[in-house]
């Protein structure tokens, strides 16, 4: 498997310095948040785009996926989460990355069968854009939706394969599913692995990987003991909680576990 780790955990840290730590500490990829606090998102010029795909290039560092946060359930118009969607993609597209991560965000007030419907209409309209484009469009394990078994529910009748999930560990985990589960209803739509850890269900302040209680061992034995080649990232939310320590120094050790975990589980 590959890893990478999310700029989540170094917010506004420019792109020449996100790629230095990825280098100095042996990682693949990045998982870049696009938002318009941060160095790159939709509103990028041409050249500017071009110069970011130019840095990922000299670097030797692969982009994982451009991080939105379109919600494909929330309520209101299709068009403008729709127009949200397709600035991802190909956002996406021009920088080279294969993967748009996109939320469910669905309204707890509503009937859940009318959420899954929103979802999968937009994201079955948002899949042709994709396809022309040669970009995934990614459905987080989130809010609304934060287990395999929900996620599925979308995915199941959207039936398109440049649509597909990210499994978050942290979320399926509090949803109360187990590793296994998870994977037997998203494997034939992952796209990629979110690995993080934290305190408890109640204390989500992001730890050093293996510090908290996270089933990370038991989400890379099930990945391994099924053949999945795919992608890690450790998503570390430092951009909501300024008293987690900084996500540079823990990087190496980070790595370390979880090549640790994909040799136990080998």
């Amino acid at each position: 498997m590959k890893l990478a780790f999310s700029t989540l955990g170094v917010p506004g840290l420019p792109v020449p310095e996100v790629l230095a730590l990825a280098n100095a500490h042996g990682y693949h990829g990045v998982e870049l948040r696009a938002h318009p606090e941060e160095p790159v998102h939709p509103g990028l010029t041409p050249a500017e785009r071009a110069e970011t795909a130019a840095l990922f290039r000299g670097a030797g560092i692969e982009l994982l996926c451009v991080a939105g946060y379109a919600r494909v359930a929330a309520p209101g118009e299709d068009a403008p989460v729709l127009a949200e969607i397709r600035d991802l993609l190909q956002l996406a597209h021009d920088l080279g990355a294969p993967f748009v991560r996109v939320f469910p965000g669905g309204d707890p007030d509503r009937p859940r069968e009318e959420s899954d419907a929103i979802a999968a209409r937009r994201l079955g309209t948002a899949a042709e854009d994709a396809s022309a484009l040669g970009v995934r469009i990614l459905l987080e394990t989130h809010d609304s939706h934060r287990t395999g078994a929900d996620a599925i529910r979308i995915l199941g009748p959207v039936g398109h394969r440049q649509v597909g999930a990210v499994w978050d560990v942290m979320h399926t985990w509090r949803g109360g599913e187990q590793p296994s589960d998870t994977y037997a209803a998203l494997a034939p739509h992952l796209g990629y692995v979110q690995v993080k850890d934290i305190a408890s269900a109640d204390d989500t302040t992001p730890l050093p990987l293996g510090a908290g209680v996270l089933p990370l061992t038991e989400c890379v034995d099930v990945l391994c003991r099924h053949g999945w080649e795919g992608w890690l990232c450790w998503e570390y939310e430092k951009r909501w909680y300024e008293q987690a320590a900084p996500l540079p120094e823990l990087l190496g050790a980070g790595r370390e576990h979880l090549l640790r975990l994909l040799g136990d589980a080998a």
